[in-house]
């Protein structure tokens, strides 16, 4: 999933259980499609979605590597929209838009939180490097 730019960019996402490949790839592409530019460096989620087939499926169907950050890292990252379904499930408070500006070690954010049914998207730039095998 390249753009036309060079800006590197790190996508945080997070996910409904089950959601499928193709419903993350629907809304990473609305929210690029937003601001049309860029091209991902890395993707992240919260290390209970480490095994989500739809999330892994989508970064092995692009090549795209795949970091993952404790709940912890989290509650550490810059402060972020309050998403009360994270808190509940996850005792995060929220997961996209940290994750994003975890793995890109940015602030701030370039696409603050977007939702496209159950998947929610965050861009930031990506000022970090990570190893390109998903973890």
């Amino acid at each position: 999933m390249n753009a036309p730019a060079a800006l590197r960019l790190a996508v945080g996402i997070g996910c409904r259980r089950g959601v499928s490949a193709d419903a993350i790839e629907r809304a990473v592409r609305a929210a690029l499609g937003a601001h049309g530019f860029g091209d991902i460096a890395i993707v992240a989620s919260i290390d209970t979605k480490r095994n989500e087939a739809g999330l892994l499926g989508f970064c092995e169907r692009h090549r795209l590597p795949l970091h993952f950050f404790s709940a912890d890292e989290i509650a550490h990252a810059p402060r972020t929209t309050l998403s009360r379904h994270a808190r509940k499930h996850l005792q995060v408070d929220g997961v996209c838009e940290p994750c994003a500006l975890l793995a890109g070690n940015a602030h701030p954010l370039i696409v603050p939180k977007t939702i496209d049914c159950d998947v929610t998207v965050a861009i930031a730039p990506a000022r970090r490097t990570f190893a390109s095998a998903i973890r």
